[in-house]
């Protein structure tokens, strides 16, 4: 057994226009790292990264580095975020364009389409928040699929990128909103240019998004991101009244604990990211490492305590024993996230526990 481990890879550690006019000048994803406080004792932050350093994704050298420590890891390719908001709108395009323009690193892709708004938001002492558009997803219709398709398709065809049984793999975060039609085209478009179809992959992220609607839409598999106590079953079967309550429970707790409310210890979490859903053949589990969303929302952000590389082995063994019994070509893993810092969701090595996630992870897949 040699499972496909796909790590999500975010392509945004350098400055860009328009997080300068948004943020400020030379704002990068390290800005919110770097600030970072503890907000109650034994609070791993801020995160510091060690062996790469505080890296800009521009410097070739560093994107090979990183290829070379997922090979380390039993990473087997990145999937890369990719930024289309309609009619040819890109963000944080050019560290991909140039990973397929070069042909380097010589580690196997796909994509991953974030196709979500990009908000500005104020988090308010209720845990509210306040929301500013900053850039809208548009689907301006069959223009716009052409031009998607142009490029998907550039990406597509290089060697490097993830097949399964020959079908060029395309993740798309928010399945739900994608009109039925660029769903329909992509598929046309990728059967008439010589492959057998597209492998398309729906994310899950919460539990009145049901599996069988987006297989009879044409996707031919999902992963479920169990992070949030919306897709925790428990909770899930609270109905609304119910999860409103737990809620409050949550903020009050954490006022007498003089804890974040939306903190979550990892050792009896993590055995709810893997399900018996997560065996069927058009289900991707997914590997989450660690998580700590404060850097970015203060004391409403979600975090997990207790996230060591000793559980995230656990982890990692819990989610390869769901996929060894599928088909080869089947026997795939996504890895939530390879590097985003901003959201303490990351492998890469660091000042608290060095490689060991990637150790971890390496041990696992060597134990089959």
């Amino acid at each position: 057994m040699t499972p496909q481990i796909i790590a999500f890879y975010l392509p945004q550690y350098h400055p860009f226009k328009e997080n300068d006019e948004w943020w400020g000048k030379g704002f990068t994803e390290w800005t919110n790292v770097g600030k970072a406080k503890p907000l109650f004792k034994g609070h791993n932050q801020p995160r510091v990264p060690t062996e790469l350093g505080y890296y800009d994704l521009r410097l070739p050298i560093i994107r090979e580095q990183q290829a070379i420590m997922a090979r380390d890891a039993g990473v087997t390719a990145f999937c890369y975020w990719h930024y289309w908001f309609g009619n040819g709108k890109r963000l944080i395009a050019d560290i991909f364009d140039e990973v397929l323009e070069s042909g380097k690193p010589d580690f196997p892709f796909c994509l991953g389409w974030a196709n979500h708004s990009w908000y500005s938001k104020n988090w308010n002492s209720d845990g509210t928040t306040t929301q500013k558009i900053l850039i809208e997803q548009t689907y301006p219709g069959i223009e716009d699929e052409k031009m998607h398709f142009e490029f998907l398709l550039r990406a597509f065809n290089d060697l490097r990128y993830v097949k399964v049984d020959g079908k060029p793999l395309f993740y798309i975060f928010d399945p739900v909103n994608v009109p039925d039609e660029y769903i329909n085209n992509f598929r046309k478009w990728t059967k008439e240019a010589g492959f057998p179809d597209l492998y398309l992959v729906a994310n899950i992220t919460h539990p009145s998004v049901k599996k069988d609607v987006l297989l009879a839409r044409g996707f031919d598999a999902v992963t479920y991101q169990r992070l949030g106590s919306s897709t925790n079953t428990v909770i899930a079967k609270m109905g609304r009244m119910g999860r409103g309550l737990f809620k409050v429970w949550q903020s009050v707790k954490g006022f007498i604990m003089h804890r974040p409310p939306r903190m979550v210890d990892y050792r009896t979490f993590y055995p709810m990211l893997i399900t018996e859903e997560d065996k069927e053949d058009n289900v991707i589990p997914a590997l989450l490492p660690q998580w700590d969303h404060t850097p970015r929302s203060g004391w409403n952000g979600s975090l997990l305590v207790n996230s060591t590389p000793e559980y995230f082995y656990l982890h990692a063994k819990q989610a390869l024993d769901a996929i060894k019994d599928k088909p080869q070509e089947l026997q795939i893993l996504f890895l939530k996230s390879w590097n985003e810092w901003g959201e303490g969701n990351y492998m890469e090595p660091d000042l608290q526990y060095g490689r060991g996630y990637i150790e971890a992870l390496r041990k696992a897949v060597d134990e089959l």
